[in-house]
């Protein structure tokens, strides 16, 4: 599949000099200490807490980029690498909130949530990776991530991305990681884990705890990416080059430091980049313009050649109407048709702070859809037909052809959601809206195959190690 261009080769150059210059001139803040120490080790310069990058440096590391990301699974048939099997379908992350499957209201986010979910995008095939879709609202103080973490080990096989809070988090999930995977060597053999931060927080800062948690898992080789997310107006330059060229700087920044930590580490090229609602400030991840800064980001990281990906797809909608289709929709096809890799785009409304089941099962259609256009139009000497369409010849019929019932289930996406029936049936069957018939479908899924994945012996050892973890348990949809 060729690819649609948003900048010309000229611009994406010019972004790259210009980053250069800032990294050179301007620098970065880095609050952590260790890592100015890395910095000033490999040749940059460092006054107090500001960082400076020579050019030779950045590029010197930017050399060691490899160009593919592997997300593991717990089940290694579903292990996805980026580029080869892009899209690669990720759930956005994180929501504090999320519409009630059985009242429709919105609530604090909790455990049982996060265990339905976990089962849900198991069991929906548009979706690669469960990255944890809420947060859990019931987690001790001390299991903050533990208390998100163990339902989706519990109803999930897929590659599961977790973010944690301080190193102490970051050990305790390690060491939940461990016990389910028969010990720490078992583990690092197959990492079934994904590990995402935001360690440059825009504009042109690097925090303490994201920072520390990067270079960690970077230095043990295990799975871990950055996102950069540089707001237009707020905090980047309100012009969309002038929100590129400080964007990527900050990827040059947060790479290089991952290359020090360890040479050779993969990495994502992640953005979740937007451009401000200056009327009120609002956050508009479902803008348009939100799309085409991934369109122009995904041409970065084809000229760095790494794999890129991000949030997009998504919407300000707070229901499942028109705007968080169109939004969905038009953003997420941009960023496909120009060579994104990774897609963080199920299940979020409301500016990504409230999970919607019904959203969530409408994108893995959504999904199927994408995948079905990056695998493109076949040009074998069957699929051109030339000599089926001679023989059916004018005013014939396709229909019982051999060739058509052979490509029946596999030319078009099978919809299961999308209505193509007409009027009289659609009415006969309840002249149900896509809400209601994407609900049913989450219901569904809810009542089968909802056992755990863990057996009782790693449960018990589980609890033992940590007490007062919370059940965990899948409640279906009733």
């Amino acid at each position: 599949m060729s690819f649609a261009t948003l900048l010309t080769q000229e611009q994406v150059e010019l972004i790259h000099e210009a980053s250069l210059e800032i990294l050179e001139e301007t620098g970065l803040k880095v609050r952590y200490e260790p890592a100015r120490e890395l910095f000033a080790k490999h040749g940059c310069s460092v006054e107090g807490e500001r960082v400076k990058f020579p050019r030779a440096v950045v590029e010197k590391y930017r050399r060691m980029y490899p160009p593919s990301f592997t997300f593991y699974a717990r089940d290694p048939k579903f292990d996805r690498v980026i580029p080869r099997d892009s899209p690669v379908i990720v759930t956005a992350s994180s929501a504090p909130d999320i519409l009630d499957p059985l009242t429709g209201q919105e609530r604090r986010a909790e455990s049982a949530d996060i265990a339905r979910i976990a089962h849900l995008i198991n069991e929906l095939p548009g979706y690669d990776v469960f990255s944890i879709s809420t947060l859990a609202d019931d987690a001790p103080a001390d299991q903050f991530t533990i208390s998100r973490l163990y339902p989706a080990l519990k109803y999930c096989l897929k590659p599961i991305r977790v973010t944690t809070t301080d190193h102490k988090d970051t050990l305790s999930v390690m060491k939940m990681a461990y016990m389910v995977a028969g010990g720490e060597a078992a583990y690092k053999e197959h990492p079934f884990l994904t590990h995402h931060y935001c360690p440059t927080v825009s504009p042109l800062s690097m925090d303490h705890l994201s920072t520390e948690n990067v270079m960690y898992f970077a230095k043990e080789g295990l799975p871990v990416y950055p996102t950069i997310v540089p707001n237009a107006g707020l905090t980047s330059p309100m012009s969309m080059a002038g929100t590129l060229v400080q964007g990527n700087a900050e990827f040059l920044a947060t790479a290089t430091l991952m290359q020090m930590a360890k040479e050779g580490t993969p990495l994502i090229y992640a953005t979740l980049a937007t451009v401000a609602d200056m009327r009120t400030g609002a956050y508009t991840s479902g803008g348009i313009e939100c799309g085409m800064l991934h369109m122009a980001f995904a041409q970065i990281a084809q000229f760095y050649n790494v794999p890129c990906g991000g949030y997009i797809g998504l919407t300000n909608s707070k229901v499942n109407d028109a705007q968080a289709g169109y939004e969905t929709g038009m953003s997420a096809i941009g960023g496909l048709v120009s060579g994104m890799d990774m897609f963080n785009i199920g299940g979020l409304i409301d500016a990504l702070k409230t999970f919607d089941f019904a959203k969530a099962v409408i994108d893995d259609e959504m999904a199927l859809m994408m995948k079905r256009v990056k695998r493109g139009v076949s040009f074998s000497e069957e699929d051109l037909a030339l000599k089926l369409i001679k023989e059916v010849g004018p005013g014939g019929s396709f229909i019982v052809a051999k060739h058509t019932i052979s490509r029946m289930k596999t030319e078009a996406v099978m919809t299961k959601l999308a209505d193509r029936d007409p009027r009289t049936t659609w009415e006969k069957r309840g002249a149900t809206d896509i809400h209601a018939r994407a609900m049913k479908r989450a219901a569904e899924i809810m009542s089968a195959n909802t056992d755990s994945l863990l057996s009782s012996e790693i449960e018990e050892k589980l609890r033992s190690e940590f007490p007062g973890m919370v059940a965990g348990e899948l409640k279906p949809i009733a």
